[in-house]
């Protein structure tokens, strides 16, 4: 629906990715871990935001068709 949810879900795959890498690089599997977690519900969020957006097209979409056919039939 907004770029603002994409924007969020891809701030969180980054930072997922920069925790999972420190933890690897500290030997820190709880971070490390939490980082792959991170990087897990920014993809998530990414998709719920696509899933809006198709919901969303889809009815517009919808709406269109049915104002469409009542023009039809109230010009006849």
């Amino acid at each position: 629906m907004s770029n603002r949810d994409k924007l969020d879900g891809m701030k969180d795959q980054f930072s997922g990715k920069v925790q999972e890498g420190a933890g690897k690089l500290t030997g820190d599997k709880e971070r490390e871990t939490k980082g792959k977690g991170k990087q897990t519900l920014g993809k998530l969020k990414e998709k719920a935001n696509d899933v809006k957006e198709n919901l969303s097209d889809k009815a517009g979409n919808t709406l269109d068709k049915v104002n469409e056919k009542l023009n039809n039939k109230n010009d006849k």
